[in-house]
Parts: structure tokens; sequence; C-alpha cells
């Protein structure tokens, strides 16, 4: 390895070690309570369906939500949807977790609206298919994740429900497969067709 090369990776390690990763999620009190519309073993349609989303601070437990300024409702693939899928991985660290790709919705905490806020999304049409749950994240005024809350248990195996995704085929596009498929049969037959007549023709000459 050359010098250049070792002396950059070596600096890197020890930037990381000195200033760490991500938040950890293993750190954050689940002190957010959230609910979302669809049912155990729900299937819904992307592009399609839509999903309501109610949330707020979790009045059974003595918590301060002074620090939350922000929230983000997201989406976030369960443990079935995961396996053999590095791009979709648990990691503690959330600065490289990949359980929660889509956002439903991002706005400022109000205080004031104990547990009713609420949001509605339609599904966006780039969602794959896969069973999902929703978690919530309320960040500080620096931008990081200081609680959550979920729709499903802390092993992820309630409350799930199924997404499918859109096929890329439409009924329009199979209707004209269709009718292109039965022009090339009949432009084959006439072609041969005139080419059988053509010979008829010099035959007779």
């Amino acid at each position: 390895m050359e010098p250049r090369l070792f002396i950059t990776l070596l600096l890197l390690c020890l930037a990381e070690s000195c200033y760490g990763g991500g938040v950890l999620f293993s750190s954050l009190p689940r002190t957010l309570v959230i609910t979302a519309s669809p049912k155990q073993g729900q299937v819904l349609k992307a592009g399609e369906d839509r999903i309501t989303v109610n949330w707020g601070l979790n009045q059974n437990i003595q918590a301060t939500d002074d620090p939350y300024k922000n929230v983000k409702v997201t989406l976030c693939y369960a443990p079935v949807s995961q396996e053999d899928r590095g791009w979709r991985k648990t990691e503690d660290d959330l600065s490289k977790d990949k359980t929660c790709q889509f956002t439903i919705v991002k706005r400022p905490y109000d205080a004031s609206l104990v547990r009713n806020h609420s949001f509605e999304w339609t599904i966006g049409k780039d969602v794959p298919e896969a069973t999902y749950f929703v978690r919530i994240y309320a960040y500080n005024s620096a931008g990081e994740e200081v609680a959550f809350g979920q729709t499903t248990d802390a092993k992820k195996s309630s409350n799930l429900f199924e997404i499918h995704g859109v096929s890329g085929r439409h009924l329009s596009l199979e209707i004209a497969s269709a009718c292109f498929s039965v022009f090339s049969v009949v432009s084959l037959v006439g072609f041969f067709w005139v080419e059988k007549s053509k010979a008829k023709r010099s035959s007779k000459k």
C-alpha cells in the first residue's frame, strides 16, 4: 500500500473514532405514539391506496418534548422484506440504517397538539412490493433524532401490512401489444399472398 493512501485511511479511521457515527437507534426513547390506518395483513396498492397516520406524545409515560423541533413519519421495511437485501439492512447507527427509506410527512413539532396530529398519504408509485410498518422520529434543533415511535412492536412482528408495487403494465399497453401482434400476422400473410400472386403471373407469361 502506498504511504499516502495508508495515511489517508488512517486519518479517516481516527476521524470516525473521534467524532463517532450517527445517533444510535437503541439510545432513543420511545416517547411518541403513532397509529396507521392499514390493518394487520392488509394489502395496499402503490400509486392508488392511501395511508392515514396519527401521532402524538405518549401520555402514559413521563417525558418532556422540549427538545422536539421537527418530526418525520416514515414507511419502513419489515424484517421479512429485509432478508438477503443489504440495501434494506437495519443498522443501530441511524446514519447507516436503511430500514425506513420512504418519507410520509415531515413537519415542525407542535406541542400544543397532544395527540391530534394527522396526515393522509397516497402511496408513491416508486414504493416497491414488500411488507411494511410505520415509524416516526422526533428531531432536535441540530437535526438529530432524539425520540421515536412506531406502529409495530420491538421485534417488528405485529401490525404489518403489504404494499403491492406498480407492475409497469397497463391495460392500454396490453391492447396496443395485442393489436400490433395481429397487424404483424396479417402483414405477413398479405406479403406471402402478394408474392404468390406475382409468382403465378410470372409462370403464365
